[in-house]
């Protein structure tokens, strides 16, 4: 037994002295002032990053030890809930992932140490820091910032709103009527601003809509507010423009009845007027896809920018509270902005809910299954994809209250003690907490018909 126990040391120290010569001569090739995509792809397989963020990562020899298996397990486990290495394309990265990468580089997280034990010579080297540094901010700048941040603040996760998206007046006006007209719905009782008025920060202010005959969904109903910042739409994605938004929930049997658009565009042709500013309009008339493009032209206009936040990250130190960019460090400092990243401050990407904890096992309020609730699984199959969500946009959230896809964090306070127990695992106080409330009450920007007051 005890030679055995002697064979095992001895071949692991060979393996980290073949690792530390392979990782030394790696690290002397490195280019500091490159940041191609190939480089970045090099340095995270250098450091067995792929072990631990690969749906594809192999359990190693190790990993069926007593003890320390079932840390590596659950090691592996969380690493790829966190990130995918192993579908990124390194030349197209989102912004998300980005950030992510950003974040592990700054605050030395990654590798665990418990990692960097066994795998000696891992974890990212001050060159190697570098080239990331310099990559993050590359494409940062030519692909995610908008330009309108204070030099000091040009690099930031989170960037100052665009003023307005460019669009057609007479199919705003047109969209305008369209989302709130209730003969989109079979009987006539339920329009697009039943469920998002936009007086109200775009949301109902319930944990699952009423739609007609007094049903009820089964997921909550996000702010269309800032919709068009997302890189899709709903909760699980299934939609890729606002468009096509738009065009779901009219045939719902549960939010605007069991109908089709056949139906509903035979229902609105009824209407003279409106058939006649169709024609105006668009060559071909009142369509399903000229309806859906009208709503998508209006919810383009419906940006909320010059928050004090944007007024902030733009160069006027005075425009938060001592609090709010206290607030602002302690987001980025507890890895919130790995995920709630850019203009939008979230919609970039789908993930993982209950990285840290499962959250699903833990919830104490009873929620009726349905495939909503799955998350992307529910709209691909894909058994990865099991309660992965698209991340929520932030801005104006302290609008937009219940929270989290279910609806069942009643108060910002609420939400973000969930986010720091089951996403980041963070260890915090109510004083933290207190200060990035503080930090998202500041993203309330401005819109004339957004007028509900905090």
């Amino acid at each position: 037994m005890k030679k055995w126990i002697i064979g095992i040391i001895v071949v692991l120290l060979i393996a980290v002295a073949v690792l530390a010569i392979y990782r030394f001569n790696f690290s002397k090739s490195i280019n500091q002032d490159a940041a191609t995509h190939e480089q970045i792809a090099a340095i995270l397989e250098q450091n067995n990053c792929m072990m631990c963020h690969s749906f594809e990562a192999e359990l190693p020899f190790y990993g069926n030890f007593p003890i320390i298996g079932k840390t590596v397990q659950e090691d592996m486990n969380r690493g790829v809930r966190f990130i995918n290495l192993g579908n990124i394309d390194f030349e197209h990265i989102n912004e998300a992932n980005l950030a992510k990468l950003e974040q592990a580089m700054m605050n030395n997280s990654m590798p665990p140490t418990n990692f960097k034990m066994i795998h000696w010579g891992s974890g990212f080297n001050n060159e190697e820091k570098a080239v990331i540094a310099n990559y993050v901010r590359q494409h940062r700048a030519e692909r995610f910032a908008t330009g309108l941040a204070a030099a000091k603040f040009a690099n930031e996760p989170l960037q100052p709103m665009i003023d307005f998206i460019p669009t057609n007046p007479d199919k705003v006006a047109l969209g305008f009527d369209l989302y709130h007209n209730t003969e989109l719905s079979a009987d006539g009782t339920v329009s697009c601003a039943t469920c998002h008025p936009l007086d109200n920060g775009g949301v109902d202010g319930t944990r699952t809509s009423e739609g007609i005959y007094g049903q009820f969904g089964g997921i909550n109903a996000p702010t269309v507010y800032n919709a068009v910042l997302n890189h899709v739409q709903f909760w699980n994605g299934r939609a890729e423009t606002l468009a096509a938004q738009a065009a779901g929930p009219p045939v719902n049997p549960v939010e605007m009845g069991e109908q089709t658009w056949d139906d509903i565009v035979n229902r609105l042709k009824s209407d003279e007027i409106l058939v006649a500013r169709f024609e105006q309009i668009y060559p071909d008339g009142l369509t399903e896809h000229n309806v859906t493009d009208a709503i998508a032209q209006f919810e383009m206009t419906l940006i909320t920018p010059d928050s004090p936040f944007d007024q902030y990250l733009k160069g006027d130190m005075n425009a938060m509270t001592a609090e709010q960019i206290r607030g602002y460090e302690l987001f980025k400092a507890h890895d919130c902005a790995t995920c709630h990243v850019g203009q939008a401050v979230g919609g970039q990407s789908f993930e993982t809910f209950g990285i840290a904890k499962n959250y699903f096992e833990n919830r104490s309020e009873e929620i009726v299954y349905n495939e909503d609730d799955n998350g992307l699984m529910g709209f691909t199959g894909n058994e990865q994809d099991l309660h992965r969500f698209k991340t929520p946009i932030l801005r104006n959230v302290a609008l937009t209250a219940p929270y989290l896809h279910d609806g069942t964090a009643q108060t910002l306070h609420d939400a973000v003690i969930t986010m720091m127990e089951y996403q980041t695992g963070a260890k915090y106080n109510d004083e933290e907490v207190d200060y990035i409330v503080e930090f998202l009450h500041a993203l309330t920007g401005t819109h004339p018909l957004m007028t509900k007051e905090e």
